[in-house]
């Protein structure tokens, strides 16, 4: 199920760029709430992940979860997102 915004996003950015959101909301049941986090074992970096944040809101835009917290480091730099799937 590939959403328009998240395929906007992809026309900008590298081709082998993980979408940790997107990954973890396939996984999930509907009603499901779950922390997205950078996953090292699979070349995640604080840095990569800062993208993540906008592909949970594309996914929020398009009315399939929402985006319940979003913990932040001193620095801002995002370490978790937490997801609630309602489609």
């Amino acid at each position: 199920m590939g959403a328009p915004a998240l395929e906007l996003l992809y026309n900008n950015k590298e081709e082998n760029m993980r979408d940790v959101v997107n990954e973890v909301y396939k996984k999930m049941k509907v009603g499901a709430v779950a922390w997205v986090r950078p996953v090292a074992a699979k070349g995640d970096t604080l840095e990569t992940f800062q993208t993540s944040y906008e592909h949970a809101k594309a996914l929020a835009d398009e009315g399939l979860i929402t985006i319940g917290d979003v913990k932040r480091q001193a620095d801002n730099m995002i370490e978790a997102i937490r997801i609630h799937r309602i489609a």
